[in-house]
């Protein structure tokens, strides 16, 4: 026990080196925007519980294939779904390099296909005129682990599409790609594209970046939600037809599960942050974890915790002294939306009870401290929301608005409780933050229950799965098209 004891000690004063080695083992998990604000319509149909391909609009389960999957998760022999992949040559095509979603979602995928031996190049079609620390370091870190990097432009660039097994273009922006580069050689290309679609705001519907989708091989898109929404809107707006489209749900990795399952250094990041906060180890915290914006509710979430506040004094209830931390700041931006909610803090004299955390790739540690996420995105939701089964593999509630692709992740009443988006979910999040604070028993469960559900459909060999799955149709799609 005293070598114990000593060696926690010292952990305690090496914090810094701890959370650097955790963070070189996993692939940089994104918090915040995932693409865009409001990237899912709501539909009544969508349920926690669905959980298959959409194929020319039409659903078949994968029940059957996720047992396959979860039978074989654990064994040391079971074969990578990818590595058919092997040798194949894959060109990915990235609107922009930078710390969102999409692009550090698509590195995941080029690091998973060059694990089985793919040959995979990158192409970023719009960079900064300018030396950008953040394009230079993810560059090498590609390249360090054998993912070539092109030029947007030049004949290299159109050879290696033209020779390609496949290329996957990553987001709806990347579709100027096309015509900017390839022009008349698009053609012989489309067939062998997969569209990985993450966005849904409204400026995306625009003819000039989405006139190839009805040519390419397939859509791939992260929530039933979104894929809804993707063939209503462009039916009706533009006038085109989606091509064949996947929903793809996605999963955490090997290296951010160790994370969540390693009890000691969650126990060492727990105490630091909550250290660095001034919140005490038996206080409760109530998370929100991504980029300030109207989009994602902070405003809406501060609102619900101040009522809290007041329902627990008016109730009289004994509870833990209870704060929201707001992961995903930027006092430097000074946006409208950030001064917002200083001074909402500051009029209702919350400021011991509210914190703010600035934009960080470092979530673990956050996860590790909190005791449950709070998912606030407004309008149609997430398109998927990683950052909530990122929670869930930290055993955390979820309280997150009943739309987009949350529906597809948190059980109501079993893994978390869900809200109405806009002003009608204030009073109702309140309620349960309450809920949360005065049942320790129910919000330990819906934390393990969450973890389970995540060990069940959302890790990364699942996620590899339903790629493949993918893949393989695309494949044999472009080799049919060029017999």
């Amino acid at each position: 026990m005293g070598r114990q004891s000593a060696w926690v000690a010292i952990q305690k004063k090496r914090w810094p080196l701890l959370i650097l080695a955790l963070l070189s083992l996993f692939t940089a998990m994104l918090f915040f925007t995932r693409t865009s604000f409001d990237s899912c319509a709501t539909n009544s149909t969508s349920s926690a519980t669905s959980n298959s391909i959409v194929i020319n609009n039409n659903r078949f389960g994968e029940e059957e294939k996720d047992k396959f999957t979860n039978a074989q998760i654990h064994s040391k022999a079971a074969p990578n779904p990818l590595d058919f992949m092997k040798s194949k040559l894959v060109l990915l095509v990235s609107h922009e390099l930078s710390l969102s979603g999409g692009p550090l979602l698509l590195m995941e995928l080029a690091f998973l296909l060059r694990g089985v031996g793919a040959e995979v190049v990158w192409i970023t079609n719009q960079k900064p005129v300018e030396l950008d620390d953040v394009v230079y370091s993810l560059e090498h870190k590609m390249l360090d682990r054998g993912v070539k990097v092109l030029s947007t432009k030049g004949q290299k660039a159109i050879d290696t599409a033209l020779k390609a097994d496949l290329v996957i273009l990553n987001t709806a922006v990347a579709g100027k790609w096309l015509d900017a580069v390839l022009k008349e050689k698009a053609p012989h290309v489309l067939p062998k594209v997969l569209w990985w679609i993450h966005e849904m705001r409204g400026h995306y519907f625009k003819v000039e970046y989405v006139k190839h989708l009805p040519f390419v091989a397939g859509a791939m898109i992260d929530s039933h939600t979104t894929a809804e929404y993707w063939k209503n809107r462009t039916q009706e707006r533009l006038g085109i037809k989606m091509p064949e489209t996947y929903v793809v749900h996605l999963g955490n990795s090997k290296e951010l599960m160790e994370v969540a399952e390693d009890s000691v250094a969650k126990r060492i990041l727990r105490e630091h942050v909550r250290e660095s906060l001034g919140v005490r180890n038996e206080d409760l915290i109530f998370a929100i974890i991504n980029s300030v914006s109207r989009g994602k509710g902070q405003d809406l979430f501060l609102r619900s915790f101040h009522e809290s506040l007041q329902l627990i004094k008016e109730k009289k209830l004994q509870v833990p002294p209870i704060h929201a931390v707001i992961v995903g700041s930027d006092m430097n931006a000074q946006t409208k939306v950030e001064t917002e909610l200083r001074n909402f803090v500051l009029e209702k004299k919350i400021q011991d009870r509210v914190h703010f955390v600035n934009k960080t790739l470092t979530v673990a540690p956050y996860l590790a401290s909190i005791d449950v996420l709070v998912q606030n995105s407004q309008a149609r939701g997430e398109c998927f929301g990683r950052i909530t089964i990122e929670a869930m593999a930290f055993q955390l509630p979820v309280l997150g608005t009943a739309a987009g692709g949350t529906m597809e992740i948190v059980v109501n009443g079993t893994t978390g409780l869900l809200h109405p988006a806009a002003k009608e979910g204030v009073t109702p999040l309140a309620n349960n933050i309450v809920k949360l604070a005065t049942h320790v028993e129910r919000r330990l469960t819906m934390g393990k229950k969450g973890y389970e559900r995540v060990k069940e459909r959302f890790l990364e060999p699942h996620m590899s799965h339903r790629i493949a799955l993918v893949l393989k149709d695309v494949l044999q799609k472009a080799k049919s098209h060029a017999a």
